[in-house]
C-alpha cells in the first residue's frame, strides 16, 4: 500500500510495528458498496489482528455489509475473534454468497511461536475453524504462507477442521514472483537464524505442496495454489 494507502515513509518502513486504521470504514464501505461487487476482505490485512479487541470495528462493518450485501463476501484471517461476530456472520451468509478462508500456516507451534509470536496458537485456530465449520459456514483452510511443517499433518489438520476446498500458499521470492507482495526480508532473517531457509526455495517448495496437494485430493476435495487457489473462493 506505502504512499498509496496513506501512510507517510516511516510507516512503511516500519511495517508490522504498528497498526493504522480508518475510524470511519463503515461509512465509507457503506457509501461504496453495490450489489454485483465481490469482496475480499483482506488479502492485505487480517481484520481480526489484535488491534480489533481494542477497537471494535469489524461489527459495524458486517452490520452496513447485512443491510447492503455484496454479491461475494470473502472473509480472511487468522484470528479467533471472529468467532465473536457469529451471529452478525451467519446474519450476513443469508444475504450473500459468504466464504471464510482461515489461515493456518504450520502444525508445530513451536514454529508458529517464531514467525508468528502475535497470533494464536495452532490448535485455537484449528478449534476456531472447527467451531465455524459445526455452525454451517463455509469455511476454507488456506495454508498460507507455508511455514516449516509436517506436510501430510497439515494437511489432515486442514481435512479434520474444514468441509470445503483447501489453498495454499508458499513464501514468496522475487525470482518466483516478478509482480505483487514477497516474503519480508526480517521473514528471511528469522529462517537464516533458525536453519529453516529450504523453505523459501521454489524446488523445496514444489515437492511441499505436493505432498500436501496427494494427501487433500485422496480425501476429493480440491486443492489450488496461490492465485488460483484464492479464486476458488469466489465460485
Amino acid at each position: 500500500m506505502r504512499l498509496q494507502g496513506g501512510l507517510k515513509r516511516e510507516d512503511w518502513l516500519r511495517w508490522g510495528h504498528h497498526t493504522t486504521y480508518k475510524s470511519n470504514a463503515a461509512e465509507l464501505l457503506d457509501r461504496q458498496l453495490r450489489p454485483s461487487q465481490i469482496i475480499y476482505c483482506s488479502p492485505m490485512v487480517d481484520p481480526y489482528q489484535p488491534t480489533e479487541h481494542e477497537i471494535s470495528q469489524m461489527p459495524e462493518i458486517l452490520e452496513i455489509l447485512c443491510e447492503h450485501p455484496p454479491a461475494v463476501f470473502v472473509l480472511q484471517t487468522r484470528g479467533t475473534l471472529v468467532l465473536r461476530d457469529m451471529y452478525l456472520l451467519r446474519k450476513l451468509a443469508e444475504r450473500t454468497r459468504f466464504r471464510i478462508s482461515f489461515s493456518l500456516t504450520t502444525d508445530r507451534d513451536d514454529i508458529r511461536k517464531i514467525y508468528e509470536p502475535h497470533c494464536e496458537t495452532i490448535q485455537e485456530r484449528v478449534e476456531a475453524m472447527h467451531q465455524l465449520t459445526s455452525n454451517g459456514f463455509a469455511v476454507h483452510c488456506t495454508l498460507a504462507p507455508i511455514l516449516p511443517c509436517n506436510p501430510v499433518h497439515l494437511a489432515d489438520l486442514a481435512l479434520s477442521s474444514t468441509s470445503q476446498d483447501v489453498i495454499a500458499d508458499p513464501l514468496h521470492q522475487r525470482i518466483t514472483k516478478p509482480h505483487g507482495a514477497t516474503t519480508r526480508p526480517e521473514a528471511l532473517k528469522i529462517s537464516d537464524v533458525h536453519a529453516t531457509r529450504q523453505w523459501h526455495q521454489p524446488g523445496f517448495q514444489r515437492q511441499v505442496l505436493e505432498t500436501i496437494c496427494t494427501r487433500i485430493k485422496s480425501a476429493g476435495r480440491c486443492f489450488g495454489v496461490g492465485e488460483d487457489g484464492f479464486r476458488m473462493l469466489t465460485r
